[in-house]
């Protein structure tokens, strides 16, 4: 069993250093250590997306384990493919379109989330970052919006940092807090990427 001590470290470095662990093995037990709820969400995502098994097997007095498993049968689970979604992530860093007149930049980003909803195939991914948080929490047409995105298969990823950073964290109404370490992942694994903002 490998242990990993990751309390006190800021996102996204519990998750590197726990996936640096996970990969110098081809089967074993990697169990990390972290001091908040973000950085024990962000392990147990990091767990699904190798195909690893996910437990937590303490968390008291501030303190939480995550036990991942790695093996063999784990590395041959296969990941449901939907015809809905194409390869491709659009990346969102503010919460108006273009630059000029700020009202007619936010009229702008309602629409273009909205028209996401109406063309297909969907992206496989939203990453919303900086003020483009605001997108998934205060505005409500782009909330309904993204749910909508979200019911359909599509990866609604806003950045915890930023969440935090605007207050926001609490008003997530659409997809989940995200890390850097997910936001980069998703970005690489896409084939093309629209960037907003």
């Amino acid at each position: 069993m490998i242990k990993v001590d990751a309390r006190g470290l800021a996102c996204p470095k519990p998750v590197i250093n726990t996936k640096k662990e996970l990969e110098k093995i081809a089967e074993g037990t990697v169990v990390t250590t972290v001091d908040n709820t973000t950085a024990k969400e962000n392990l147990l995502k990091l767990a699904r997306s190798l195909n690893c098994e996910a437990t937590v097997i303490k968390e008291e007095d501030g303190e939480i384990e995550v036990q991942i498993v790695k093996g063999e049968a784990a590395a041959e689970v296969a990941t449901e493919s939907n015809d809905d979604l194409c390869d491709q992530v659009v990346f969102i860093s503010s919460d108006r379109m273009g630059s000029g007149n700020d009202e007619l930049g936010k009229v702008l980003i309602k629409g273009f989330v909205y028209t996401l909803t109406e063309t297909k195939p969907y992206p496989k991914a939203v990453i919303l970052v900086n003020g483009g948080v605001t997108l998934s929490t205060e505005n409500e047409a782009t909330v309904e919006n993204l749910k909508k995105l979200e019911e359909a298969g599509v990866q609604v990823l806003s950045c915890g940092t930023c969440l935090d950073y605007y207050g926001l964290k609490d008003q997530l109404k659409a997809g989940v807090v995200s890390n850097m370490y997910d936001i980069v992942e998703t970005l690489k694994s896409a084939s093309n990427t629209i960037t907003i903002g």
